[in-house]
Formats: C-alpha cells, sequence, structure tokens
C-alpha cells in the first residue's frame, strides 16, 4: 500500500501537457507547397545578397602595410634598428573623398590571440579593481605574474603584456605643409567592457593603487599613465586597453584605433596628399606577422563584407535551381502515373 502510494505521488498531473495530449499540427507537404516554397526562399536570398553585395562594394577601404620587410618601406630601417621609439612615415594619396566618419584601424597576421593559454592568461579579479588580487596576482597570470624581484605585475598575465603599442598621427599635406588631422578616441571600446566587465580601483590618485607593483615587462608606462592627456582615460578603462583585451577570435585581424569625426574632417577625408607618422614600437617579425593600418567607413550593414553577400547569393541560386529540379521531377513522374 505505501509503495503504490508512493508511485501515485511521484506520477505527473492528469493534465493535457504533462500527459502530452496538446493539440498539434503537422503540415502535409506537398508538390504545390514545397516546390513554390523553395523558389520564394532562393528569391528572396537572391535579393538580399544584390543588396548587400552592392553596399559592400560601395563601403570604401584604405589598407596600408607598413610591416617594413621590404627595403623599399620607409619602415625598414625600424624593423631592423632594435631600438625603441623608432619613427617613420609613410606617404599616400586619396584620389576621391573618402567619405566620413572614417574609422582608423590598426591590423595585425598570424598573430593567434585566440589561443587557449593565451585567452587564459589574465586575472578578472584584478580588472575588475580588487586590490586584494594587485599583491596577489591569479596564478594563470604566470609566467607575466610576477617580475624578477618578485614583486606583482598589475595588469598581469600574457594579454596585457602583449598590448599594441605603435602610435600614429595623420596629417593631410596642404600647399607643402603639414596639417594634422584630428583622431578621436573616445568610444571605441564597447560599453559593457567600459562600464561592466573591467574597474578601477576606488583609489584617489588611481597612482596610489598601483604602490609596491610593477608594469607588465613590456609596457612604456604604468596602467595609470596610459593616456598622459587625458586622466580619465587611464588605468583598466583605457579605450587602447579595452581594445586590445578583447580578443580576436582569427590570426589576422583588425582592431579600433581611432576616429575621424571632427573639424574639417567630420564629412572624410579630402581628396589630396596624406602622411602618416608612425612611431614603431611593436615587433612582429619574429613570428612571421605583419602589420597595417586600415581606413575605412560603414553602411547600414556595418564595415565591408562581401562574403555575406556571396552567400546569400549562392544559397539563394540554389534555392531557385532546387525548386525547377523538383518542379521538373514532378512533371514527369506526374505524367508517367496518368500515363
Amino acid at each position: 500500500m505505501v509503495k503504490q502510494e508512493q508511485e501515485s505521488a511521484n506520477r505527473p498531473d492528469n493534465t493535457a501537457f504533462t500527459q502530452q495530449r496538446l493539440p498539434a499540427w503537422q503540415p502535409m507537404l506537398s508538390a504545390g507547397i514545397v516546390i513554390p516554397g523553395f523558389f520564394i526562399i532562393g528569391a528572396a536570398f537572391i535579393g538580399i545578397g544584390v543588396a548587400l553585395f552592392i553596399t559592400s562594394k560601395s563601403i570604401q577601404v584604405l589598407e596600408i602595410d607598413y610591416t617594413g620587410v621590404q627595403t623599399t618601406s620607409p619602415c625598414y630601417t625600424c624593423t631592423n634598428a632594435n631600438v625603441n621609439n623608432c619613427v617613420c612615415n609613410m606617404n599616400f594619396s586619396i584620389d576621391t573623398l573618402f567619405k566620413g566618419p572614417v574609422f582608423f584601424y590598426y591590423g595585425l597576421s598570424n598573430y593567434f590571440q585566440n589561443h587557449r593559454k593565451y585567452g587564459v592568461s589574465k586575472d578578472d579579479n584584478q580588472l575588475f579593481g580588487d586590490l586584494t588580487y594587485f599583491t596577489s596576482p591569479s596564478s594563470s597570470c604566470s609566467p607575466y605574474q610576477y617580475d624578477s624581484s618578485n614583486k606583482p605585475i598589475v595588469p598581469c598575465g600574457s594579454i596585457a603584456n602583449s598590448m599594441f603599442n605603435d602610435t600614429f598621427v595623420l596629417y593631410q599635406i596642404v600647399n607643402g605643409t603639414n596639417k594634422e588631422v584630428p583622431l578621436d578616441g573616445k568610444g571605441i571600446a564597447w560599453w559593457t567592457d567600459y562600464s561592466i566587465k573591467y574597474r578601477n580601483p576606488s583609489v584617489s590618485p588611481l597612482k596610489n593603487a598601483f604602490n609596491n607593483t610593477v608594469k607588465p615587462l613590456f609596457w612604456p608606462n604604468p596602467a595609470y599613465e596610459l593616456d598622459l592627456t587625458d586622466s580619465n582615460n587611464n588605468g583598466f578603462t583605457n579605450q587602447d586597453f579595452l581594445v586590445w583585451m578583447r580578443r580576436a577570435a582569427l590570426p589576422n585581424f583588425r582592431k579600433l584605433y581611432r576616429r575621424i569625426t571632427q573639424g574639417d574632417y567630420a564629412q572624410g577625408l579630402p581628396a589630396g596628399n596624406y602622411t602618416l607618422k608612425i612611431n614603431y614600437n611593436y615587433p612582429v617579425l619574429s613570428f612571421g606577422g605583419a602589420k597595417k593600418v586600415v581606413f575605412s567607413n560603414v553602411s547600414w550593414m556595418g564595415g565591408r563584407n562581401d562574403f555575406l553577400g556571396i552567400a546569400y547569393l549562392v544559397i539563394g541560386s540554389m534555392c531557385v535551381v532546387m525548386s525547377l529540379v523538383m518542379l521538373i521531377v514532378y512533371a514527369k513522374f506526374k505524367f508517367s502515373d496518368e500515363e
């Protein structure tokens, strides 16, 4: 009797939902539904693909490689000089108006930010501003956890240590003189990174939070002096630092460096001659990498992406072809059955 009562207590309620008696609809697919369906879907995909492809082609993109491998490259001396703060100038021309807003990226090739050990080499508690982890960084940061004097590194880990540190100044050559193009570095990082994921310690001045710690080995300045012109853009909420800490999924990637949206260049970069002054600091030849800068504008679909439009065109074309094949097969067998 007790056993029966226990079984009754464990039994689901006698309802349509628990006993799977809810009404259901099972479509009866026929040639009259499938063939037009494939054709309509294919036509829609082709239309979307054409729109995406044309829009993508209208986006302007200018890429300049400044790795310095070629002896004719202005940055060749920096590649082989083995000195810090080497400066080189890349000259280029724009034939027509480069419509704004213009986005300025730096790009790296053969750089695997998605490597597992590289990706976990950071201390999230430290980056959230927890002072406890300033003095005792997580072991996941090894070998960039402590320096040779056993002082804690802040921020620790391989990602922070390898932060990109080339800097750029853009000039337009007007009547033989250099006119600096203003570069806007505000808001280039994800809002979630700036406002939620990363935090500075609640210490004023910020410099005091880093007492008895050392900067990452390859950084020229400590975290509280990443931006010497804007005191609000320092520490773990520095925009360039946040952009770098959001790892790329592929080995060839580009990251937003600045936007060109101010002054005489709010409408874009006018046709003319330009000079890009590069403070060449970041080595890439040791791992067979390459560096470039990319100027691009955007559209309603985002940046230039020919693949997306091509993918829609291919899938749409396949659907249309399949609808025609099914129509031929259906007509052949239908008439055969009638005979």
